[in-house]
């Protein structure tokens, strides 16, 4: 059994060693695209014949709180009128839907092209939705939106130029958060998100690997999707399945790391746990669906297969975190019982590069949204410690939602609910669409919470402190999560 616990220890700090090596080459590219100038091809929007036809898509569902304030935002697009299209892609069931009907019909008589699409059942969910509306869709290119992004009028300016190289199928613009600095929880998803946004997508796009369309804040080429097999509803993340297909047919993606699209983020752990399912969950999906095709594509590089299969491994990185969690506390009653395996221990200390590499990658990008102060480098510290301690908690959620993609299990597309709420003393509990019932992963959080208070303990004990700051950060972690979510519903 102890060889057994080891081996398995061994394995994941391996892989975690290899994911770890993935994204300092990601910060590689970053750093180098810094030094070269962007030389793309770009349509001159100040000629009138070079000005394409652009339908907006917005898919909502039971949308009430944003929906107002994201009319009144896309109705400030600055584009010709007569080349520009609006489709409210509503799968309501509740009454934002008069509502929305309200607000559409004011905006049409100032002369904007607005529609209100509706559909008779849910089916494909939110890719239903958007391949319901592309059937009808005026546009050459289709830009899309969920509920809470507030894009800037000159977003179409800054985007669909890039169109003019023919090979692009999709510009996709990074995520700004309009609430970073609501809570201990929006500040974290902000520091996750601006990681990818910021290193992951820069590296990749600029390394010519596969990126991924994210949902929302981008523009596609009409012709890009009806060639990929156009959007499909058989996993949660649509965005990324398209994303893959269309990459696999050759399609270049653009990213554009300047132009930020503000965007809410959950401020309800439910809420975010609901997020953090679906996109876990449906990464996974992925990895079944597409790997295997870019795998066996013989016109892709090594080294796009190496990250194509570590992006879309992302999530199942959670698997490894918990099981090394879990078997941390064995590990460490074995290390004091065994003298003979010293020399191992003493081996594996070298697998602590991932967290400097790690430490490293998440540095550059805070300091690219923050700035690269001195004051600014140990509020990183604490941000880098505190990040990782709640990732660690969120990790049973986040594992269930993999091994439920691995393993073929179906369900539903859950929509996270918008709250409109930027202020710490606005209410948000009487939101509507908040769920109120707690799940198994919160009474195995809580029991974590004391098995690592447990492993705490083990060190005072042991009078071994080589991991009580792990222990540490996976008590805290763990207890934040579990007791959010249990207060949360009180």
């Amino acid at each position: 059994m102890e060889f057994a616990i080891i081996i398995i220890y061994t394995i994941a700090l391996l892989l975690i060693l290899l994911y770890s090596f993935s994204q300092l080459s990601l910060l590689v590219n970053y750093l180098r695209s810094k030094k070269q100038p962007d030389t793309s091809l770009k349509f001159d929007l100040s000629i009138a014949e070079q000005i394409p036809k652009v339908t907006i898509q917005l898919p909502v569902y039971n949308e009430l709180y944003v929906m107002e304030r994201l009319l009144d935002n896309i109705s400030k697009i600055e584009y010709p009128k007569d080349k520009l299209e609006i489709q409210v892609l509503d799968d309501s069931t509740d009454e934002s839907v008069k509502m929305i009907a309200d607000k559409i019909l004011e905006l049409q008589q100032t002369g904007l092209d607005i529609q209100h699409i509706q559909r008779l059942d849910r089916t494909g969910f939110k890719a239903g939705a958007l391949k319901e509306g592309l059937k009808i869709a005026k546009g050459e290119f289709i830009a899309i939106f969920d509920s809470d992004f507030l894009p800037q009028p000159d977003w179409l300016l800054q985007t669909v130029p890039y169109f003019k190289d023919p090979n692009v199928g999709v510009v996709q613009t990074r995520w700004g958060h309009i609430n970073r600095n609501y809570s201990l929880l929006t500040k974290i998803q902000a520091f996750a998100l601006d990681f990818h946004f910021i290193l992951e997508q820069t590296g990749r796009n600029f390394g010519k690997h596969f990126i991924n369309f994210n949902g929302t804040a981008g523009i596609w080429r009409k012709a890009c999707i009806m060639d990929s097999g156009n959007w499909s509803g058989d996993t949660l993340t649509e965005d990324l399945d398209l994303s893959y297909r269309a990459q696999l047919k050759n399609w270049k993606f653009k990213y554009l790391e300047d132009v930020e699209t503000p965007a809410e983020l959950p401020i309800a752990i439910s809420a975010a746990k609901s997020q953090q399912f679906r996109w876990n969950k449906g990464a996974a999906e992925n990895f079944q669906k597409n790997y295997g095709k870019l795998l066996h594509d013989k016109n892709l590089s090594a080294g796009t297969k190496f990250h194509g299969f570590f992006h879309l491994l992302n999530s199942s990185m959670f698997l490894l975190v918990i099981l090394l969690a879990v078997l941390s506390i064995p590990v460490l009653y074995i290390k004091n019982s065994n003298p003979q395996f010293s020399w191992y221990f003493n081996v594996i200390a070298f697998f602590a590069i991932s967290t400097l590499i790690f430490f490293v990658c998440y540095l550059v990008t805070y300091m690219k949204i923050h700035g690269s102060s001195f004051k600014n480098f140990f509020r990183f510290i604490g941000m880098f410690i505190t990040f990782f301690s709640i990732a660690m908690g969120f990790s049973v959620h986040n594992s269930l939602a993999v091994l439920e993609g691995h393993f073929g299990k179906k369900s539903e597309f859950i929509r996270t609910p918008k709250f409109n709420v930027n202020n710490i003393k606005d209410s948000w509990k009487a939101n509507k669409y908040l769920t109120n019932s707690l799940s198994l992963s919160t009474f195995i959080e809580a029991a974590l919470w004391l098995y690592f208070g447990f492993g705490i303990y083990s060190a005072f004990v042991l009078q071994d402190f080589g991991l009580i700051v792990f222990h540490l950060m996976l008590f805290a972690g763990f207890g934040f999560v579990a007791f959010k979510s249990i207060f949360s519903k009180i």
